[in-house]
């Protein structure tokens, strides 16, 4: 979010220093020395219903990820280096202080609540940190409680969230906030996602057999949604509704508002779930535990609200707990042939919308046009709803030029910011059709690029490329795959601070796991998989590049692979999603290798053969000029 969308400085300074105070007096009756408030909310999130955007709602801070630590005198928001200068804009720096984590002089969380407890151990005292169980996962809560528990700090879980308190008192209790979970349900046919409800459930038993598990608790939408074939609109971008689920050997339970559901739709259900009010999800897990009850938890995906109620059954033993990876997000994460299918359809849609837009926006600056950010913005959101099946964006667009193009997740077009030559451009989005999900990314040059914008451009794309046709066998994970497309940047001294790609859902999530390429993904890398490939190159004031395509893991089919090893080692290869092409001025072919070469005109072919057939003449005699090098 830019200056220009914030409210005015004082206003806003007054308002969260407000929320701030009343949030103090709230550590009084719980012994409190402060409060975490971290970005996720109930389902671990990563886009929130408004109403539980809490770190945003109390720091000013919009970015997707990030934490919030009050204390009795100070204010902490920690980002990462993708909300670096976001946070610079945002945050009011006399109020709170903004750690940019991984720069030298920044301290992490851990380290500031390590040096709090010092500070409270010195004076012989403990220092009491509260939180809302159910914001955290588990594997968060103990990668933090390691890190701080040898400085006397003591985690207080506090049932109501302090936020929420402080939301419901005068003035914020006025607020008009839009309904929570309320949006209709609608189902999924089975031809459109390859699986019926009866055979999802029917493997996530065998999963849960062979884990030597009987209950599995699901608090993750996507996980839900995915599982009943059901989608919904409780997130903004995401098709997902408010629930928990629980699955046992015999029964499954759908907790959510049941007033959205059309009686047709419940009576569908009927046959496979017990359908229950959301509010029934923690009795009902705990009526279902007994000593020898046997839960399977996935610790990165399930909160410590829901660990902390399996601990503390009332009146008996606790029941036996297996931690091992959640079954549904590998289910969900490898895509059948028929969400292949799907998904290749949308993601054609989406790249011939993109390839329009991209069309329309050189037409305006040949012609001298004014442009804004947010006139890019709408432009190809008019061109994604002109596609059939359009059912929203799958995030806020990023239209970022000049300066703004090197704020990684910039998700508010200025409709003052005009697009000056000079400048890059850097247009990352996605849409939402009833096939599949879409995400892409590309970065154009506003009038006569530079040589320094064509030599950092380059050196993305070949990145880009050396990912897209890498060849590699069965087991290897996205940590590998991360430098692999890195090492050229790297030997001209370039780098970027995020992941090089995210997983993405069939007709879900625009991000999901748990595959990836980034240095921590240790998840291998399977056919069915879909994942982004999108290095880039930041840097602030100057502008930045990012080049994104979608990819479809696939088996390399055996003739093309040679080696010893391939009659006992599966080869895996990407198969692009994406066809749009390039801005060919940002490119220097001479600095292409033979192979990188190859590989962008057999993509530029590509293109063609798949967009020309459905635009107009005219459309389709600049695509063809486009795409010859």
């Amino acid at each position: 979010m830019t200056p220009t969308n914030l409210l005015s400085a004082p206003t806003q300074a007054t308002d969260v220093a407000a929320k701030i105070a009343v949030l103090r007096s709230l550590f009084v009756g719980h012994s409190l020395d402060a409060y975490l408030i971290p970005s996720a909310d109930e389902h671990l999130n990563e886009y929130l219903p408004e109403v539980k955007q809490r770190r945003k709602w109390a720091s000013g801070f919009t970015g997707s990820s990030g934490d919030f630590l009050v204390g009795h005198t100070q204010a902490w928001v920690f980002v990462d280096s993708r909300y670096y200068e976001q946070a610079g804009l945002e945050v009011d720096t006399d109020l709170i202080q903004v750690s940019k984590v991984g720069l030298d002089d920044h301290k992490t969380l851990e380290e500031v609540v390590e040096e709090l407890g010092r500070e409270a151990n010195k004076a012989g005292q403990s220092f009491r940190l509260g939180y809302d169980p159910f914001t955290l996962s588990i594997n968060q809560f103990r990668d933090f409680h390691k890190k701080v528990e040898s400085w006397g700090v003591v985690l207080v879980p506090i049932a109501l969230n302090l936020v929420d308190q402080v939301r419901s008192q005068n003035p914020w209790a006025n607020e008009i906030l839009p309904a929570y979970a309320d949006s209709p349900l609608f189902a999924l046919s089975d031809e459109q996602t390859g699986e019926a409800i009866a055979q999802k459930l029917i493997r996530t038993r065998e999963k849960l057999e062979k884990a030597n598990a009987q209950i599995l608790p699901l608090t993750k939408l996507d996980q839900i949604a995915w599982l009943f074939n059901l989608r919904g609109w409780d997130v903004s971008y995401n098709p997902v509704f408010i629930a928990y689920a629980i699955v046992t050997a015999e029964q499954a339970f759908l907790f959510t508002n049941e007033h959205r559901i059309e009686p047709a739709l419940q009576q569908q259900l009927a046959h496979h779930l017990t359908l229950l009010p959301y509010a029934d999800y923690v009795p009902t897990l705990r009526s279902l535990l007994t000593p020898n009850s046997r839960v399977l938890i996935d610790s990165k995906h399930t909160t410590m609200g829901t660990y902390q109620i399996l601990q503390a059954t009332p009146g008996q033993s606790r029941c036996k707990i297996t931690e091992t990876a959640n079954p549904v997000e590998e289910m969900k994460a490898r895509k059948n042939a028929i969400e292949i299918a799907q998904m290749q359809q949308a993601n054609l849609k989406a790249s011939r919308a993109k390839t329009r837009t991209m069309k329309w926006l050189f037409d305006q600056l040949e012609a001298g046009n004014r442009l804004t950010e947010a006139d890019v913005a709408a432009a190809i959101e008019g061109f994604y709803q002109e596609e059939v099946g359009f059912q929203g964006l799958s995030f806020n667009t990023i239209a970022g030029s000049g300066s703004n193009s090197s704020i990684v997740h910039y998700g508010t077009p200025n409709p003052a910011k005009v697009l000056q030559s000079g400048e890059l451009l850097l247009l990352d989005s996605g849409a939402q059709y009833a096939a599949g999900t879409t995400d892409d990314t590309r970065t154009f040059a506003i009038g006569t690029p530079t040589s320094e914008q064509i030599d950092r451009y380059t050196e993305v794309l070949k990145a880009h490329i050396n990912c897209a046709m890498q060849q590699f066998p069965k087991g290897t994970t996205g940590a590998q795959l991360d430098g692999i497309t890195r090492s050229s940047l790297w030997h001209e001294g370039l780098d970027y601070g995020h992941g090089t790609g995210h997983g993405v859902g069939a007709f879900l999530n625009v991000h999901e796991g748990p595959n990836g390429i980034s240095k921590r993904v240790s998840q291998t890398l399977e056919p069915g998989m879909i994942n982004s490939i999108e290095p880039g190159f930041y840097q602030p004031g100057w502008g930045g590049i990012r080049i994104e395509n979608l990819y479809a893991i696939q088996q390399v089919p055996k003739q093309e692979k040679d080696g010893s090893n391939e009659a006992t080692t599966p080869w895996y290869c990407f198969e692009s999603l994406t066809y749009i092409p390039f801005d060919n001025r940002l490119i220097d072919l001479t600095r292409l290798s033979d192979r990188q070469r190859q590989w962008l005109e057999n993509y530029y072919r590509a293109i063609v053969e798949k967009l020309t057939p459905t635009l107009s003449p005219t459309d389709a005699d600049w695509l063809k000029q486009t795409c010859t090098l």
